[in-house]
């Protein structure tokens, strides 16, 4: 029986950064590899996006079901920088595109901003939470009630002028791992919002990374990104005969993306050999 352990080597060798993160909600790692190296964050940000949102909605400040105006033009973070648009190419969800000049429910926004990873989607929720200094500013409390000591996030999808700028998003392993297992423990959001925004993650759609290590009934709450060199997950993990556990993992570096989904498989695999 293999364990998330034994990668160590294969890890060691990778051509670039693999990081990894497996242990049970609330600690502490039973494997930890390269877990505060940071990445660019993909999408694994738009976590972060949906809980500052419910929590926003929590304090009175956002409704959850108030309709938005679904536009693609959006204020760059990079001072001085004309608006930004998303490219319907680069997106992986064609159902919010299909309502662009219409409303949609800010709540059905967030999420296809998660379950189908909508780039779109995702900075009408930023632009939901406010201008951008006050919806940051939103997002990055959430990583720091999380406990996440480096992960940020600062731009939103395609802002191409605040990358030229030198703002980005970025990840590390151990900080994806202790979002997820905030957001398990309840220590985000009130119960009910938890719940939802755990529910949303279970029903997530793009399942080619650690969903394909897991049993195909097994009850997966997650969240991956990829842009070429960089594929990540994060997940909570729900075994039936055994408690709730955590695994992240998040590569940089010159493989394809098809050899690190498998590699990321493998791993999802072996953390569920070892649940118990």
């Amino acid at each position: 029986m293999s364990s998330v352990q034994s990668f160590e080597q294969e890890l060691a060798a990778f051509p670039g950064t693999a990081s990894v993160w497996f242990g049970p909600v609330g600690g502490p790692a039973v494997y930890a590899r390269a877990e505060h190296a940071r990445h660019y964050a993909a999408s694994t940000m738009k976590v972060g996006v949906m809980v500052a949102a419910w929590r926003a909605a929590e304090a009175g400040g956002l409704d959850l079901d108030a309709p938005v105006l679904v536009h693609n033009d959006h204020v760059s973070t990079a001072p001085g920088a004309p608006a930004y648009h998303n490219d319907p190419e680069y997106d992986s969800d064609e159902a919010v595109w299909a309502r662009l000049g219409e409303h949609a429910p800010l709540r059905w926004l967030a999420t296809r901003m998660i379950v189908k990873s909508s780039n779109l989607a995702t900075n009408l929720v930023l632009g939901a939470l406010g201008p951008n200094d006050k919806a940051f500013a939103q997002v990055n409390e959430v990583w720091r009630l999380a406990g996440a000591v480096g992960a940020h996030t600062d731009r939103g999808i395609e802002d191409y002028p605040a990358r030229d700028a030198g703002i980005s998003n970025e990840v590390t392993a151990a900080d994806l791992a202790a979002l997820f297992g905030a957001l398990e423990a309840g220590l985000l959001a009130a119960p009910a919002g938890s719940a939802q925004m755990v529910d949303i993650l279970t029903a997530q759609e793009c399942r080619d990374d650690l969903h394909l290590g897991l049993p195909a009934d097994a009850r997966v709450a997650l969240k991956n990104g990829w842009v070429p060199r960089e594929r990540h997950s994060s997940a909570i993990v729900y075994p039936a005969d055994a408690a709730p556990y955590l695994l992240a993992v998040c590569t940089t570096g010159d493989l394809t993306d098809l050899e690190a989904c498998d590699l990321l498989g493998r791993i999802a695999a072996a953390s569920w050999a070892q649940r118990r």
